[in-house]
């Protein structure tokens, strides 16, 4: 990496984060909040979401070759697998008909063979729940590829080796592992047996400590050269294969886990305390099999039972699933996705309106929508509000017109008005500007929908409240079919949000999840 290279803190306020792993398909980091009991998800568009509570303190995750999450759980002392539609399942949680500690880190060999390492941490206050121990040492497992869920794990290394086992990892071949020992400040280098047993162990670096920087051997991972990076004092210590301190990145918190992402996965996320630190390397890491996979195939169409399973967590919000859609008669609506409107430093910053899009991760939902939806022929049309500079001849009547003015915000030309990263049109795609809250007024939108014979929209945007439920109004009294995803749309705050789904769009709309419309849309 470059020697100056920035470390840039990409989100914080969290209680202790672990964890990251780097979704290679969708592109979005997925990291750990242990003690909070949330999971949680970043993108470059959206910033970081909420991705799942309570999560059972998950701590370690990766994924398989099929894309399925694979999550190290303290408060149940188990390893477990997350399909993609949420549905979760038990693989291991006893040795010997013992409860296993609690699995901390984790990692898949390229024939499907699971490892994961299982120190007290998760039994202990704040990191876990607190519970007498069932077994009586720290060991590193395996669960065989062909491991039936429920089926209890392989003990793979000696039992009374360690003293708190914390992060593996293998080597670009996978001939050798390395495991680090957080309470001995070490990491052993073992030869990996094609049955998986950890064999010749022997101290491949040591003294891991400082008396005056906090930090501890913790998660580690190794590049595609055979470095090994692992969490130490002042932030992230590198070796080279043969056991030399070749380097250190500097961080401004302890650093507990670590993982390579991005499109070129040149760049290095840091869970560290607090906060999330990411920095780019010049480096990439060693080959995983989740790094290259594809998705299951999933079935032509989702069944009702499916699609119901779909739906988001409530969050007190009256939502069904999607009806059946035709690509052929269906429009997808962007609406008033704009910086001024959802990012930091826009016009309307101080509405809330940046921090509630990150919550209901709308960007990322909304680029997928309209993948999806590119994928499959259907028209995308960007609807933007566009004020001339001055703002000359917009009525001052209505509060809102008394902000775009007074806020000199959606000014042709200017930074504000433009869409948000991520969201640019692309070849193909139609752009409606408008000068009201509903997406009909003012613009093409209409001779568009005619001409293309369109009778359905999906309905998203900011802001939930006023333009998405203005323009949804509208369309049902028109005869078209509305449909509103209500995660990617957004507003100023939950509260606003959740009146107009739960009220007004009702009425007008069949008001569902993002998840729901994609399964109706395969």
């Amino acid at each position: 990496m470059d020697q100056h290279a920035a470390v840039e803190r990409i989100g914080t306020g969290f209680v202790f984060t672990e964890g990251p792993i780097w979704h290679p398909g969708e592109q979005y980091l997925l990291f750990s909040d242990m003690p909070g009991d949330v999971r949680r998800k970043w993108t470059r568009q959206a910033g970081v979401s909420e991705y799942l509570r309570p999560s059972n303190k998950g701590n370690g995750m990766t994924y398989d070759a099929e894309l399925n999450l694979l999550v190290c759980e303290h408060a149940t002392s188990s390893v477990a697998r997350f399909r993609p539609d949420g549905t979760r399942e038990l693989l291991a949680s006893h040795f010997e008909g013992q409860e296993l500690n609690s699995p901390n880190d984790i990692v898949m060999r390229s024939d499907g063979a699971i490892f994961f390492t299982d120190p007290t941490y998760g039994r202990m206050e704040h990191f876990g729940v607190p519970r007498p121990l069932q077994l009586g040492f720290q060991g590193v497992y395996m669960l065989p590829p062909g491991h039936k869920p429920g089926d209890e794990a392989i003990l793979v290394s000696d039992r009374y080796m360690f003293t708190q086992p914390n992060g593996l990892c293998f080597s670009p071949c996978e001939r050798w592992m390395w495991v680090n020992d957080t309470e001995q400040a070490n990491i052993r280098m073992f030869d990996v047996g094609e049955d998986g047993r950890l064999r010749n162990g022997r101290i491949f670096a040591s003294g891991i400590k400082d008396a005056v920087k906090a930090g501890v051997p913790d998660g580690m991972k190794a590049d595609a050269n055979g470095n090994v990076w692992v969490t130490a004092p002042g932030g992230v210590w590198v070796y080279s294969f043969e056991g030399m301190l070749i380097g250190k990145v500097e961080v401004p918190e302890m650093v507990a886990n670590l993982h390579w992402g991005g499109e070129d996965w040149q760049t290095l996320f840091m869970c560290a305390c607090t906060s999330v630190y990411a920095v780019k390397t010049k480096v990439r890491p060693r080959s995983e099999p989740f790094m290259t996979a594809k998705p299951v195939p999933a079935q032509a169409a989702a069944s009702p039972a499916d699609n119901e399973s779909l739906i988001a967590p409530s969050k007190g919000l009256e939502l069904a699933a999607c009806p059946p859609l035709d690509p052929k008669k269906t429009a997808l609506l962007i609406q008033d996705l704009q910086n001024d409107v959802m990012i930091d430093g826009g016009a309307f910053e101080g509405t809330g309106s940046p921090q509630h899009a990150r919550e209901q991760n709308v960007v990322a939902n909304a680029i997928a929508l309209a993948d999806t939806a590119r994928r499959l022929g259907m028209p995308v049309i960007h609807i933007w509000m566009v004020c001339e500079p001055g703002h000359p001849l917009l009525s001052q009547y209505a509060p809102l017109f008394q902000g775009l003015k007074g806020e000199n915000a959606l000014v042709r030309g200017t930074w504000g008005v433009a869409p948000v990263p991520g969201l640019e049109p692309k070849p193909g795609d139609l752009v409606c500007e408008k000068m009201s809250m509903s997406a009909w007024e003012t613009s093409r939108l209409e001779s568009y929908l005619r001409h293309a014979g369109i009778d359905t929209i999906i309905n998203t945007g900011s802001w939930t409240n006023m333009s998405v439920e203005h323009t949804a109004r509208t369309a049902a009294d028109k005869g078209f079919r509305v449909v509103v995803p209500e995660d990617a749309c957004s507003t100023m705050n939950a509260d606003w949000h959740r009146a107009s789904i739960n009220y007004a769009m009702q009425n007008v709309a069949s008001v569902t999840s993002v998840a729901s419309v994609m399964s109706v849309l395969r």
